[in-house]
């Protein structure tokens, strides 16, 4: 007896969806998700509403550390994050890109986290405990952009 077997495909098919940018609070800069899926290498089985939430998590945590630096700058007369005097990288202010540094970091770092899958290789080789080390790296990452945007020092030390 022959027949004719069909079975789906576990691959999920390419994300055709235009994925919409975030928009922030007016003074830090819009973050536009796909090309932070792009810089963060995401394939598509991380979903547009788990990138979106991550990224949300991610700008409020950004947002959280610089209140008092992004107050100054606002009562400065600064209108926006692009506003605030800092050299300029390839047509963008420094300080721009810091913070669309800053936010990606944390991104990556809420979706490794909390989908373990997402930053396996696709043979899933990697422990628990490479991603664990991926997740400070991240962090850290995070924490470095914000600091630079602040220019204080990476370092903080504490006497016992």
């Amino acid at each position: 007896m022959s027949g004719f077997v069909c079975t789906p495909s576990i691959i999920p098919p390419a994300s055709t969806t235009v994925e919409a940018p975030i928009a922030n609070d007016g003074w830090f800069p819009d973050v536009d998700v796909a090309s932070l899926r792009a810089s963060l290498r995401l394939r598509d089985s991380v979903t547009p509403e788990r990138l979106r939430g991550s990224a949300l998590n991610a700008i409020i945590t950004v947002g959280d550390q610089l209140v008092a630096w992004q107050a100054a700058r606002a009562a400065a007369g600064h209108a926006s994050l692009g506003a605030v005097p800092a050299p300029m990288l390839d047509g963008q202010s420094r300080l721009v890109l810091l913070y669309a540094r800053a936010v990606a970091a944390y991104t990556k770092a809420d979706l490794v986290e909390r989908y373990r899958d997402v930053d396996q290789t696709a043979a899933g080789q990697r422990n628990v405990g490479e991603l664990d080390s991926s997740i400070e790296e991240l962090r850290r990452d995070g924490l470095h952009a914000v600091r630079d945007m602040r220019r204080v020092t990476r370092t903080f030390v504490e006497l016992i």
